[in-house]
């Protein structure tokens, strides 16, 4: 009986002390015009199997709200969310890997889940040639979705990039570049973004000009499927970083690699750099490929100046059930959903996610620096410092 009660109370104690052990905060608390929260997601893709999940059989348009719907409330809560949109809106007939063409309703739901910005220069930009690359960006103007990456042509790229945010008085400068193409050239007056260290340089000189307060690039770059940054990363990351860029997310790899917050309290500027945030929706049911993070970064500014001041990551994954003899697809919140084996249609999915979720926890603890997960409580996320 004493050993019971000795049990039942140092249960009780720890039910009393968890809460505090995590950093509580309360999306709610973000206070408009002092504070500012920026989600960014990985590769937004568009794989032959999502297309026919996404077609309606009775009216055969394309519906991908449904996609979002359990991720929407945290991709919506930010002030600002960024995403990968790594594939074209090239028109019919839809196509999947390795030339993508989706229909324009995935853009669509992108908007209605609460993106903001999509990036828009990665290595499928050109996929469809330069007919492509101009489709997507009418595409995209057309349905009110501000984007960087890809132009129109020089006097477009001169025109819009950097991509300017304001909030608040305070400009964001956005940057978005490739590694390349696949090895597709596009004709004329059409530009793709290409990540070239000189006409970066010259970039973000030229945002410095416009007075932005904060600068964020964008990069599609690293090795596929490679957890570790390359050392070009790392490189790239340092040098950027020196020539006055304040955050760097990088896509591509379709794996999760590392983040780095290097805090700097004597008067110098943060750097946070996420290599690779992995996969956020795609038919890859590989091992760390079936999902992906989304970073959260909370911006404070005093006077004239920003910093960060909070930075946390969120688990996602991708599940897809067959109902009515069709795959589907649902991007999951994973720490929402992990207790929840009852939600899924086969314990087999649930294990899935749960061994998705011990791989990349495995990893973001090992390697990263300064930056935690979110984790759900039943009511609120919290940050687990």
């Amino acid at each position: 009986m004493d050993n019971y009660l000795n049990i039942r109370n140092l249960v009780l104690i720890l039910t009393i002390l968890l809460p505090v052990l995590n950093t509580n905060i309360s999306f709610s608390q973000t206070i408009p015009g002092e504070k500012l929260t920026i989600l960014f997601t990985g590769d937004i893709m568009g794989h032959e199997e999502q297309i026919r999940a996404a077609e309606n059989r009775e009216t055969h348009n394309y519906e991908y709200d449904e996609v979002f719907k359990y991720i929407k409330p945290v991709i919506s809560e930010a002030d600002i969310a960024i995403g990968n949109f790594e594939v074209t809106l090239a028109g019919p007939p839809y196509t999947g890997y390795p030339a993508f063409s989706s229909p324009d309703q995935l853009a669509m739901a992108c908007k209605n889940a609460g993106f903001d910005y999509l990036a828009t220069a990665n290595n499928h930009s050109a996929d469809k040639g330069k007919r492509g690359v101009i489709k997507t960006i009418n595409k995209l103007d057309s349905l009110g979705i501000p984007h960087t990456g890809t132009f129109i042509n020089s006097a477009a790229r001169d025109t819009l990039s950097p991509l300017l945010i304001d909030r608040n008085g305070k400009s964001i400068a956005l940057l978005n570049y490739t590694y390349g193409t696949n090895g597709i050239t596009v004709a004329e007056p059409v530009i793709i973004n290409m990540l070239n260290k000189e006409k970066v340089t010259a970039d973000i000189r030229k945002a410095q000009g416009k007075d932005a307060d904060l600068i964020i690039l964008f990069l599609h770059w690293g090795t596929e499927y490679d957890t570790v940054p390359s050392k070009t990363q790392t490189d790239l990351a340092e040098y950027f970083f020196s020539s006055g860029v304040d955050i760097i997310i990088g896509s591509h790899p379709h794996v999760i690699q590392k983040m780095v917050w290097v805090k700097n309290n004597d008067g110098a500027k943060d750097r946070l750099v996420a290599y690779s945030l992995g996969n956020f929706v795609s038919n890859q049911r590989r091992t760390k490929t079936d999902g992906g993070t989304m970073i959260r970064i909370e911006l404070t500014w005093t006077g004239d100046s920003f910093k960060i001041t909070n930075s946390g990551y969120f688990l996602s994954w991708v599940y897809t059930p067959l109902e009515n003899y069709r795959q589907k697809f649902y991007i999951l919140p994973c720490s929402e959903y992990e207790n929840r084996e009852e939600f899924f249609a086969r314990r087999e999915d649930y294990l899935k996610m749960k061994k998705f979720m011990k791989n990349s926890r495995s990893l973001l603890y090992n390697q990263n620096i300064g930056i935690h997960e979110y984790i759900f409580n039943g009511n609120s996320w919290l940050l687990n410092n």
